[in-house]
């Protein structure tokens, strides 16, 4: 039986299945570092547990999509287990796109023993050097055919393994001068608009997961771009995908209500509703996707559950295997 709770890519809390309490059944989770147990000996094999026990909570039916974001260098959640790792940018200038490759293969491999068949990588955002918009050397390079190369390449890898990556943040920060989790940071010329896109351009295409920033450009004010189908699913560059918001609790999109930012989500072209950190965000935005009517999340529905019957399982989680793939991780990290 289908229902719009399906379309919810959902944080939680806990780090055992026992201890996870969500009122519906979503067809996503995702992980943050409040579910790993940071102990690096025991870590690895408890995460492993804990997503085995959602999907069979969870997953009966069609496998349940398990992301986390995982790009390495300032956005890593494996840090404690794993230690420091270069960022996409670091990566892409000391070893271009054969660096690019090997560490999004790296990644997915390390992801699969873990349990995870998807993460929210790579950064698809032209670097700046500002400090304050959150994105910095998570992007590769300022020139969009570069840092297409460099995703594309880590994509590449990561997806050799099985691993779903997703392109973000599209239509692209680079410019802006807001965290987005802050607030709604703004671009005001359609040249950067479309000279952010245009990294985009080379990557996406139907079946590729594609996060749309909270971000307000020309065409999509006062709305940001996630809820502006102009954006989304009709954007003027013909970028196809199976969109997701950012996450709709971010500080990007507080000024809408929960019905709004969920309505005006699918209107949008959407197949997921990305909603991450607090119990009282994922319930308000189930509720929420609970008051539409069907026209409205029926074909998204069924947009999600195609992408999740195509999901691999995961492969036996064992010490030495995971003790292994470690040991090339820190080798890798140590040659940049």
């Amino acid at each position: 039986m289908t229902s719009p709770q399906q379309l919810l890519w959902t944080g939680f809390r806990g780090l055992d299945t026992a201890e996870v309490d969500l009122p519906f059944a979503p067809g996503g989770i995702i992980l943050f570092g409040r579910n790993l147990d940071p102990d690096p000996g025991a870590g690895p094999a408890r995460c492993r547990a804990l997503i085995d026990g959602l999907q069979a909570r969870y997953g009966r039916d069609l496998p349940l999509a398990v992301a986390l974001d995982q790009e390495g260098g300032p956005v890593s959640r494996l840090r404690p287990w794993v230690g420091a790792t270069p960022p996409l940018r670091l990566i892409w200038t000391s070893g271009g796109a054969a660096a690019c490759e090997a560490w999004g293969r790296l990644w997915g491999e390390g992801l699969r023993l873990l349990g995870f068949n998807v993460d929210f990588a790579p950064v698809v955002d032209l670097w700046d050097g500002h400090p304050d918009a959150g994105i910095g050397d998570r992007a590769a390079s300022g020139e969009p055919s570069e840092v297409a190369a460099a995703a594309g390449a880590f994509l590449h890898g990561l997806e050799s393994t099985g691993v779903r990556g997703c392109l973000k943040h599209f239509p692209g920060l680079g410019g802006t001068t807001l965290d987005s989790h802050k607030g709604l940071p703004g671009l005001e010329e359609p040249a950067q608009v479309h000279r952010n896109a245009a990294a985009f351009l080379p990557l996406a295409h139907a079946d590729r997961l594609v996060m749309v920033a909270h971000l307000r450009t020309p065409a999509s004010a006062p709305l940001p771009a996630s809820l502006h189908r102009g954006s989304v699913a009709a954007n003027p560059w013909g970028i196809q995908g199976r969109f997701l918001p950012d996450d709709l609790e971010m500080g990007g999109c507080a000024d809408w209500s929960w019905d709004d930012r969920v309505r005006l989500s699918l209107e949008a072209g959407h197949q997921w509703l990305l909603v991450c950190q607090s119990p009282e965000g994922w319930i308000a935005c189930a509720e929420a996707a609970d008051r539409l009517p069907e026209s409205l999340w029926a074909a998204p529905v069924q947009a999600a559950r195609a992408m999740r019957r195509h999901l691999p399982p995961a492969p036996p989680f064992g010490a030495a295997a995971w003790d292994g793939w470690l040991k090339r991780l820190r080798s890798a990290a140590d040659r940049i």
